[in-house]
């Protein structure tokens, strides 16, 4: 069925069409090389510490036997650290762990190279624990890459044959069995069953084909075989066109300055500065590493993560899902929200609210023969009308001969008679015979019902709104912070804007298609951190685009895996949770960093006079990591308050 003015869900087709393997996106792959690296690094040195610790003091006497463990993992583990130090210090980069580089390059300088070798490890193991908490579940890409068939069976005459999606063309025959997907738009051709539509429409019910029943592909065939026409070639495919737009946006996925490195900036240079002025006060070297051990960040590098991975499982007992462990840093840095509007804001299931019926025609007669025809139909205005007539416990006639064609509506025969569901401006364009008898245009969406070339009914629906949605929006500003409040939508502006009024919010932008979404956000991501929350396919790019993705329901796997974090429930309570353990995760992270870093100062000052050796001060840092850390683990525990609704 089509919705007057409001832009139809769209058709993608099935991950793949022409066939080409789909390469998975380079930052999920480094992500994972670089954790099972920062792992072995970290299990081969303390391996190689235990070693020399054995040697050391079960053979004494045996100098070189003592020292060839820690050479084998300076070399295996510092030399690589230490290259890709260089290569951030070339780009100017000061991160928090340039500190540990310069003191394992002073260590071996000096000869201390079990203190060297303890910050590979105390390095090592830090980015093992961040790559473990940042790596993603699964891509975007692969989720669609998995949807994906190999081939389409072919019918020519009564010979069906396998062949590649590219050799698809316009008008062949294709043949789909049971709990296939489909792999090109058309139109049913023989058979009659079910289809699953959700993965792409995010309407999680099965979806009626009879012959004429338009199809798209990625949507899931029934229990029966269906034939069905070609009517575009897969590349050209709806589907195809948003993978190809993911795929771009996750090329263009912006770099994040990460929270200790922005706070590794400002005390990489004290420390540097501390260890120079005690080598040139006191002419001895060993104070300037004495110094460097005792500066080494790892409240910055463990700390940190494990407060956000405290967090994560805190979100995941909320029914939470964080999938970039990043956002948990970004979004109280966001000061733009942008929200989808159907399943977001509102709950996605429209409700016929008025029945205006035409001259000789009764309200439960056009019901009728409207319900019989939308059984067929894809479009959320179906149900509303099939929940109508169930209230009204109407017998359904069998519809025949149905079609629904784009820029005509949804038509076939029912008890013989030609019956139309469309909208008014379709009706306008096919110079409808009938425009004058039609109600004024109100508010929210309306379909036009027409029985022989007659106006039958005139239907009005609302998508309530969600019940927290008004008082969610309202508090964005004064408790989380936000500049900026908007609505994006495919639906007509009408819609869009009687929503708008409902919940609060000003700024609209009605009728988008999925590419023009994703150039608002980009648009807005470029002068300010966005938050953007939806909860279908058409919205898996904006939320790659975003600083931070929310997903909200499980209706779109797709979706899912573009978002950096998913909400379980269908609750915008859940997404203010989350808001408030992202913030106080961040204050956590920021007592565990800024307070070690203290501590770490203070001892740097006794390490400068003289009072730490690198042993001592390697000890010290030790004691100051377990109290960063034990206050970090402090995330894991649920708040006081955890949301503001």
């Amino acid at each position: 069925m089509s919705s007057p003015d409001s832009s139809p869900r769209p058709a993608p087709v099935d991950a793949n069409p022409i066939g080409a393997p789909v390469p998975s996106p380079s930052w999920t792959t480094w992500s994972g090389l670089w954790a099972r690296k920062t792992t072995l690094i970290a299990g081969g040195t303390l391996v190689a510490i235990l070693v020399h610790l054995v040697f050391r003091f079960g053979l004494r006497g045996h100098r070189t036997a003592e020292l060839v463990p820690l050479w084998l993992a300076l070399a295996v583990g510092g030399i690589p650290m230490l290259a890709e130090l260089g290569s951030k210090l070339a780009r100017r980069q000061l991160g928090a762990d340039l500190l540990g580089g310069i003191s394992i390059l002073t260590s071996v300088l000096l000869g201390e190279y079990l203190a060297g070798t303890i910050i590979v490890l105390m390095l090592s193991g830090g980015e093992a624990l961040e790559s473990f908490a940042l790596r993603s579940a699964s891509s975007v890409l692969s989720a669609l890459a998995r949807r994906m068939p190999s081939v389409a069976h072919r019918k020519r005459g009564t010979e069906v044959t396998d062949v590649p999606l590219a050799d698809i063309a316009v008008g062949d025959l294709l043949v789909l069995h049971p709990h296939e997907t489909c792999p090109a738009d058309g139109e049913v051709s023989e058979g009659n069953g079910t289809m699953d539509e959700s993965y792409l429409t995010g309407e999680p019910f099965q979806i009626s084909k009879t012959i004429g029943s338009r199809v798209i592909s990625g949507a899931v065939n029934g229990e029966s075989v269906l034939t069905v026409r070609a009517t575009q070639l897969a590349a050209d495919s709806r589907y195809a066109k948003i993978m190809e737009v993911m795929r771009e946006s996750e090329a263009r996925r912006p770099q994040l300055q990460r929270l200790g490195d922005q706070l590794g900036a400002y005390y990489t240079p004290v420390a540097l500065l501390i260890a120079g002025i005690a080598w040139a006060v006191s002419g001895d070297p060993l104070r300037f590493l004495s110094v460097l051990v005792i500066a080494t960040p790892c409240p910055l590098l463990l700390a940190i993560p494990i407060a956000i991975i405290g967090s994560i499982s805190l979100c995941a007992r909320r029914a939470i899902i964080i999938k970039s462990p990043v956002v948990l840093e970004q979004i109280a840095q966001c000061r733009v929200a942008i929200f989808d509007k159907t399943g977001t804001l509102t709950y996605g299931e429209p409700a016929l609210t008025e029945e205006l019926a035409g001259p000789g025609f009764t309200a439960r007669e056009v019901l009728t023969l409207a319900a019989a025809l939308e059984r067929y139909s894809k479009h959320p205005l179906a149900r509303a009308i099939l929940a109508a007539a169930t209230r009204e416990s109407l017998a359904l006639p069998e519809a025949t001969r149905v079609g629904e064609r784009p820029g005509e509506g949804l038509q076939g025969s029912v008890q013989g008679r030609e019956v139309r569901i469309t909208s008014r401006t379709q009706l306008a364009a096919h110079q409808f015979a009938g425009l004058e008898l039609l109600p004024p245009i109100g508010e929210g969406l309306e379909c036009i019902v027409v029985v022989e070339g007659r106006f039958a009914a005139l239907y009005r629906f609302r998508d309530a709104p969600r019940t927290e949605s008004r008082s969610f929006i309202r508090h964005l500003g004064p408790k989380h912070q936000f500049r900026r409040i908007l609505l994006l939508s495919g639906d007509r502006e009408s819609e869009v804007r009687y929503l708008a009024n409902q919940v609060g919010i000003t700024e609209i932008s009605a009728q988008q298609s999925p590419e023009q979404k994703l150039a608002i956000v980009r648009k807005e991501s470029a002068l300010a951190k966005t938050l953007y929350v939806g909860d279908g396919i058409n919205d898996a790019p904006a939320m790659l685009a975003a600083t931070v993705g929310i997903a909200i329901g499980q209706n779109s796997d797709v979706t899912a895996e573009a978002a950096g974090v998913v909400v379980m429930d269908n609750s915008l309570k859940k997404v203010d949770e989350f808001m408030h353990i992202s913030r106080r995760m961040r204050i956590i992270a920021l007592q565990s960093a800024i307070g070690g870093m203290a501590l770490s100062l203070i001892g740097m000052g006794f390490a400068a006079t003289g009072h730490l050796n690198p042993v001592s001060g390697a000890i010290l840092q030790e004691i100051i990591d377990i109290l960063a850390v034990l206050n970090a683990l402090r995330a894991a525990l649920p708040p006081k308050v955890i949301n503001d609704l």
